[in-house]
């Protein structure tokens, strides 16, 4: 297993994760990307089951398995009945990280983000706008930009095939228009978007 992980997460993590798979008897899939999701956390016949995606950059991956291993620590202690990232989870995915944010681990220009993150973790990294595109850094190059990149007005296609219009700009978020339908859809500023037409 150590071996594995080894692939996946910065070398300096592989142990402490490694002790904590073991600890819980996890088993840990690394599984084909899913385009809604990086990873999660199930039980099989009682056993706890951890899936991830095989194409995150290390740091993404090692956040997505501590984030999933917190569902399984917080249900274990608090029960089944906590709300999935309340706050039983973000205090127990917070003391698991605590271990792991540090500058043998994580690239020093990414500590500010994660430590700012790790105040209030997210339901997903993804929602939190600054530390996905820095994040992003590290991941293979690709032909895809993040909607708050493209010019309002501009036409885009999402992983699905759907094609949108940007729109303007809700507080946070996008209003966007798929063109089929002429429905308006909300999308965050790091939704990665292929640009069609500006």
């Amino acid at each position: 297993m150590k071996e594995i992980l080894s692939n996946y997460i910065p070398e300096r993590a592989v142990d402490p994760t490694f002790q904590l798979i073991a600890a819980y008897n996890i088993h840990l899939k690394i599984v084909n990307e899913r385009k809604t999701r990086h990873g999660d956390y199930r039980e099989i016949n009682g056993a706890p089951q951890i899936t991830v995606n095989a194409n995150l950059n290390p740091y993404r991956f090692l956040i997505t398995l501590i984030h999933e291993i917190a569902h399984f620590l917080a249900f274990k202690k608090y029960g089944r009945y906590i709300k999935p990232h309340g706050k039983e989870w973000k205090y127990t995915f917070q003391q698991l990280m605590l271990p792991f944010i540090n500058p043998s681990i994580f690239p020093s220009r990414l500590l500010p983000l994660i430590a700012t993150h790790f105040k209030n973790p997210k339901a997903s990294s993804d929602t939190d706008a600054r530390l996905s595109v820095a994040l992003k850094e590290f991941d293979p190059q690709n032909n895809k930009n993040y909607i708050f990149e493209i010019p309002t007005g501009s036409t885009f296609r999402i992983y699905n095939g759907k094609v949108f219009r940007k729109g303007k700009k809700r507080i946070k978020r996008y209003e966007c228009v798929e063109i089929s339908s002429g429905k308006v859809y909300i999308f965050q500023p790091n939704a990665e978007v292929e640009l069609v037409k500006v």
